[in-house]
């Protein structure tokens, strides 16, 4: 292991033992910061951190993002950097972008043979899809105007160093719903005389799975799941009340909205059904995360001369990503790195006993500089 890759090994399990939760990363945002002045960066601090450095004179500008948001988990792993913080870990791997991205901050701002403008996004709260859009609301990208933006993502259970992305949708849209049931209880052995809350909800579920299985296309790729259901109700007591509450999520925008719209008939037609009155809230946290095809092909490129093993056709995700925002507004290309398919790195995304492959840090940081060479190329002179 050479220096810089010891440096960035100390670094990422610094972060480790000490996470914070989302729109909570006071301390993990000073040490961004801090290391980015050190290193000669113009730097702001707001929702979340922006450094800003700039080579040549060259007008264009790309964005490279790493999420800094740790997640309410109890670690069980028995490594030495274990969570310093009671119920609250890196389990997404966020401890090693935010270290990616530092080494390859530090590596340009020591040797900026590049022509134009990065600007380094450090977001809060990735977790809950609330730090890009604070980020965005706060005017990010009015102030530090790119044409192109990136996102790395740890992939346990993929080979260390594998790149994989796509043109198109890559991750799911994630929406919650919740439904209120207000029928009319009474004791369990007259249900004739009332209208039973847990009938009503019972028969809700149900109709929802044919939403996916009937009313979509077979490749659609959505997910309708109910993960709640409660009720006033007890041993003896029918109950009047019940909540149902659960998560949708979908590859396309117009699947997401026609989802939606399905659903609201059914809540409608089973509640009318039975003379029960029933309401219906469905929040999108997460859009979809669509890559540009001009971001993929540079990443593509990159990938491919670093000697990369490299997949630019993966199969779309099917968890969600705060990134959307931003490629949303931006063009964007959002990839995915292979952490390691044994121990704790082939374990998944958010399990207690994960962990970011330090293994992967050097090529992380090195697939950022070199993608920031081969978007912002030094200008030939002539003579």
């Amino acid at each position: 292991m050479d220096e810089f890759h010891k440096k960035l090994t100390v670094l990422r399990q610094m972060f480790h033992l000490d996470p914070e939760l989302g729109f909570q990363e006071v301390r993990t945002k000073a040490k961004v910061a801090g290391m980015l002045r050190d290193w000669g960066l113009e730097v702001h601090e707001g929702v979340g951190v922006i450094g800003v450095l700039r080579a040549g004179d060259g007008n264009r500008a790309i964005g490279l993002r790493a999420d800094m948001d740790a997640l309410p988990i109890t670690e069980i792993s028995t490594h030495d950097y274990v969570s310093g913080t009671a119920g609250v870990m890196h389990a997404c791997g966020h401890d090693g972008h935010m270290t990616m991205l530092l080494g390859a901050a530090e590596t340009l701002a020591k040797d900026p043979d590049f022509d134009g403008t990065v600007v380094f996004i450090f977001q809060p709260n990735e977790e809950h899809g609330l730090g890009a859009r604070a980020m965005i609301d706060e005017g990010v990208l009015e102030r530090f105007p790119i044409d192109e933006v990136y996102a790395i993502h740890n992939l346990p259970g993929a080979p260390v160093g594998q790149l994989s992305t796509r043109v198109g949708q890559i991750c799911a849209s994630e929406s919650l719903f919740q439904i209120e049931i207000t029928g009319q209880g009474g004791h369990a052995s007259m249900p004739h005389v009332g209208v039973d809350a847990i009938t009503v909800g019972s028969e809700i579920v149900q109709a929802l799975q044919t939403i996916v299985s009937r009313k979509l296309a077979p490749s659609a790729g959505a997910v309708v799941s109910v993960t709640e259901f409660l009720t006033d109700g007890q041993r003896n007591v029918l109950p009047g009340h019940a909540t149902l509450k659960g998560d949708v999520r979908a590859r396309l925008p117009q699947d997401r909205k026609n989802i939606e719209r399905f659903m609201r008939q059914i809540v409608d037609g089973v509640a009318a059904a039975h003379g029960v009155m029933a309401q219906m809230g469905f929040e999108t946290e997460f859009i979809e995360t669509l890559n540009a095809e001009a971001p993929v092909d540079a990443v593509v490129r990159a990938a491919q001369v670093m000697g990369l093993e490299t997949i630019g056709d993966r199969a779309p995700m099917s968890f969600s990503e705060d990134f959307a925002h931003f490629s949303a507004a931006v063009p964007g290309c959002f990839l995915l790195l292979g952490n390691g398919t044994t121990g704790p790195h082939g374990q998944p995304l958010h399990a207690a006993d994960y962990d970011f492959n330090d293994a992967l840090l050097p090529i992380g940081a090195a697939f950022w500089t070199h993608l920031v060479r081969a978007r912002l190329p030094l200008r030939k002179t002539t003579i």
